[in-house]
């Protein structure tokens, strides 16, 4: 099991944001969030707009972030969110994979 913190989350998140939309990363903000109502989500501005990704959106970044980043490759049902005291994302992989 490999558990990405909150901030890979964002990173995550960020270099996918950039990656689509052809700026930098540092160019790209994230806030996450979670409501009982609609579950997962996070905030993106970048160029000097704001939109919302909902929960398959941000498992879609995280699944391109551990490509990208540890050379995992892993499907959508491997990864599940979580939220303790900070969101996180646990991905059902054997930790080797990981280096």
């Amino acid at each position: 099991m490999l558990i990405l913190t909150m901030d890979e989350i964002v990173n995550a998140i960020c270099l996918h944001t950039a990656e689509r939309k052809q700026i930098r990363p540092t160019d790209v903000q994230v806030e996450l969030s979670w409501e009982e109502e609609t579950g997962y989500s996070a905030e993106v501005w970048a160029q000097g707009r704001s939109q919302y990704l909902v929960e398959s959106n941000m498992i879609e970044a995280i699944l391109r972030y551990l490509y990208s980043e540890y050379n995992i490759r892993a499907y959508r049902e491997q990864v599940t969110l979580d939220l303790d005291e900070e969101i996180t994302a646990h991905v059902d992989v054997e930790v080797e994979q990981a280096y």
